[in-house]
């Protein structure tokens, strides 16, 4: 499935990590990690990037490093209604129509995977686009902090595809049951901006609050998520452990 559509991607970072205080500036190599982020998500080539940020100095570090940035709210939920309300002061004309959440704490996050979330906007009928790898490690698939998806292969050209899915649920448990390969949901999202503009007038659902997981929201309003499947799942830095990991892949990488 080609990408033929330009949009905006948006990169929400904020302060407030308890776990891991000043993340989005932690040092990586001699450049915080936001602009790690950012460096990653401009390589996919999907369309102009920004910081979508409530902190001046992330908004600074970005723009020293020749990337953009938009100041935005303190008290936003989530990722997706900061990267809502950047998107209201970027493009308030609606130019862009579709639009693509990279988290700031994905330092090595792959383009390629970036742009993999954009792809399934290809088909009209999609609402918001998402990616997942297939889960090689046993003690993964009965950990409650790797999300899970339930997925329905797609039918390409008369055969079932092991690349494309449509998403039926979002799980942490061991799910679904059976032979055959388990997903890990990797939250990266590209929303049409019809689709986001609805998602975020929503209420948190019965189902998003016992998972704990937003993108459930989305599907039990009824909208549509389809999944691009790849083959690595980013480093999510949340601890500082996770920070020295990520040196030591990225310095692999350089």
């Amino acid at each position: 499935m080609s990408v033929t559509r330009e949009a905006l991607v948006m990169v929400p970072a904020r302060m407030a990590s308890t776990r891991l205080p000043g993340k989005p500036l932690a040092d990586i190599h001699g450049e915080p990690m936001i602009v790690h982020v950012w460096r990653r998500a401009a390589e996919a080539g999907i369309g102009p990037v920004f910081v979508a940020t409530d902190d001046a100095d992330i908004a600074d570090a970005v723009r020293r490093a020749g990337g953009e940035a938009v100041m935005t709210r303190a008290d936003h939920e989530n990722g997706s209604s900061r990267i809502h309300e950047a998107i209201g002061l970027i493009d308030p004309a609606g130019h862009y129509d579709l639009v693509v959440n990279v988290q700031g704490d994905l330092p090595t996050v792959e383009p390629s995977s970036v742009a993999a979330a954009f792809a399934p906007l290809a088909d009209p009928e999609v609402d918001i686009g998402t990616i997942a790898a297939v889960i090689t490690d046993e003690a993964d698939k009965v950990n409650d902090s790797v999300v899970k998806i339930v997925a329905s292969p797609k039918t390409i050209g008369g055969v079932l595809s092991e690349r494309q899915l449509r998403a039926l649920y979002f799980t942490r448990a061991t799910a679904p049951w059976g032979a055959g390969p388990l997903y890990h949901h990797i939250g990266l999202y590209a929303y049409r901006r019809a689709a986001l503009e609805r998602y975020v007038a929503l209420p948190p659902s019965p189902l998003e609050r016992r998972e704990r997981l937003e993108q459930l929201r989305a599907l039990e309003a009824g909208m549509r998520i389809d999944v691009e499947v790849v083959d690595a799942v980013p480093l999510g830095v949340d601890t500082p452990a996770d920070l020295e990991r990520a040196r030591l892949l990225l310095a692999r990488k350089t």
